[in-house]
């Protein structure tokens, strides 16, 4: 447990960890320890409300934006970004899962292989060196970018047929949609690519902490062919058997800081209250397009800082 003596030290004394003097210098340490949780729930709390709006995981926003502009070890983002989109899947997952809208046959076969690769990928990531870790994580959000600006979605996917894994596992099923005011019956194809791709999600989610949200909802809609209402909900319900493999081995490691994750957490959640009811006034374009700029500058900062370049 290689980080467990830092979190120990930092739980008992209340100081920042030694890791963050020792990346930004006597500037960072000149700072009140207490000035960092504040700041970061005020940042995470902006990430919630943005996040809700524009779809997305607040993983994904949180790790390259406070891994690259605060001056915390990336190993404990990394631990805290999986905390996050934890705590986000566990609370809406029983009730996608009752509303019908997130499928458990769909959800538990390619979760499964999510899960074991996700463990795979938090084992190498806390075994890398930071700035390895750090310039995949910028090449991986600048890729993320790229997905979001020439993404597609598709309501209702045609899928001529299922093929014979998903049928044989019977991932199909039928839902309510109130928008349509009817119910839908899907199945889904091409399951053993699918597999396939949420072994890699899986690792990428353990080595980045990123939650997989962004990538889930594309192979499942895009590839599979689910409807994709069905897709993100059954995504979101994945995310707790995804990211909790991940996060143990983080927690494990000592690697999850309480002085972190708890402002963190608690920002994501009150900002995303905020962020739904502000769901219907704000336009949902511009959310995007502010997000894709962020995403663009904190990559950007994420791998310039692991080559080198900017520190």
């Amino acid at each position: 447990m290689r980080f467990l003596p830092i979190a120990l030290v930092v739980a008992a004394s209340g100081l920042a960890c030694p890791e963050v003097a020792a990346e930004t210098g006597t500037g960072a340490a000149a700072v009140a320890w207490w000035i960092w949780p504040v700041a970061l729930f005020v940042v995470t709390f902006l990430l919630g409300i943005v996040a809700v709006i524009a779809g997305l995981g607040g993983g994904v926003l949180f790790v390259p934006i406070v891994g690259g502009f605060f001056p915390f070890h990336l190993d404990f983002v990394r631990g805290a970004g999986l905390m996050i989109a934890l705590a986000g899947a566990l609370s809406a997952g029983p009730g996608l899962l009752r509303s019908g809208m997130a499928n458990l046959r769909l959800a538990m076969p390619l979760a499964l292989v999510g899960s074991a690769s996700s463990i795979v990928g938090a084992l190498v990531g806390l075994a890398l060196p930071v700035r390895i870790v750090q310039t995949g994580l910028g090449l991986t959000i600048l890729a993320i970018v790229a997905l979001m600006w020439m993404a597609k979605k598709s309501e209702f996917p045609d899928v001529p047929r299922a093929d014979a894994l998903s049928a044989a596992l019977r991932m199909n099923g039928l839902f309510f949609d109130a928008g349509a005011r009817r119910e839908v019956a899907w199945h889904v194809q091409r399951t053993p690519q699918g597999l396939v791709l949420f072994a890699g999600i899986g690792v990428m989610a353990g080595l980045f902490g990123l939650g997989a949200g962004w990538a889930n909802v594309p192979v499942l809609n895009l590839l599979m062919g689910a409807p994709l209402k069905v897709s993100v909900a059954t995504s979101s319900f994945m995310l707790s058997v995804v990211d909790s493999s991940a996060a143990w081995v983080y927690l494990n490691k000592g690697a999850v800081l309480p002085i972190i994750t708890v402002p963190s957490i608690i920002g994501i959640m009150l900002g995303a209250r905020v962020g739904v009811r502000l769901l219907t006034r704000v336009r949902a374009s511009a959310i995007r397009k502010l997000i894709i700029t962020l995403l663009l500058l904190a990559g950007s900062r994420a791998l310039l800082k692991g080559l080198g370049v900017w520190e």
